[in-house]
């Protein structure tokens, strides 16, 4: 069911489907416009309300990936959009990740360079960086509710970016968890912001930018 090949030197995106574990996975690609030195995979917020590969903090921080010199790949998980499948509730969606990460590994001569989420992704992001390792995480809007205890720390740079006005998650249960993590990530808080960081999206970026530049 796979129809997707990676970008060749005639464009710079692709998009189309691959075989993912429960169906095909509806995925884009779009490469930075020197050569790649790595790809970012990009989990977007929780599909039942709403979240796709479309949304528009997935989208800025694709974007983040690629002006950093990364190709970066957004998804639709299981039964969202043009995606098989069934919701799984954040299970077989860790699953979806690692058939993209994979998928990009074989079909292109690049590395993975990092795994990033928003909202309900980041959490999917979080979980296949700490259980296969990543080069580095990037979560944006990260729900430590979703964790019985304390989130797992992956060994990886970790850049933990979130909004004091967070109208969806317990910001102040959030912030202090990943604080009391014995090596918390790399902080940003984001004053006056919202979870969907309306008008925020260029501060998102840079931050972004600067974490996988360096």
């Amino acid at each position: 069911m796979s129809n997707l090949n990676w970008p060749g030197a005639d464009t710079s995106r692709a998009s189309g489907f691959i075989d993912g574990p429960a169906g095909r996975l509806e995925v884009d690609i779009e490469l930075p416009k020197a050569p790649a030195r790595g790809f970012v995979v990009v989990c977007h917020p929780h599909p039942q309300q709403g979240g796709t590969k479309d949304n528009k903090v997935v989208y800025m921080t694709a974007r983040a990936a690629r002006e950093a010199g990364l190709a970066s790949i957004r998804f639709n998980f299981r039964g969202t959009g043009e995606s098989e499948g069934a919701f799984d509730d954040g299970r077989g969606e860790q699953d979806d990740l690692r058939a993209v990460r994979d998928w990009a590994s074989q079909h292109s001569d690049l590395a993975l360079a990092g795994l990033a989420g928003f909202s309900f992704g980041s959490a999917a992001a979080l979980r296949v960086a700490h259980a296969d390792g990543a080069p580095s995480l990037a979560t944006i809007g990260l729900p430590t509710g979703y964790f019985e205890h304390q989130p797992p720390r992956p060994d990886c740079p970790w850049l933990a970016v979130y909004s004091d006005d967070d109208e969806v998650i317990d910001i102040e249960k959030a912030l202090k968890t990943c604080r009391e993590l014995a090596e918390p990530p790399q902080m940003v808080v984001l004053e006056g912001a919202g979870h969907f960081l309306h008008g925020r999206l260029t501060e998102l970026r840079s931050h972004l930018q600067d974490f996988w530049a360096a």
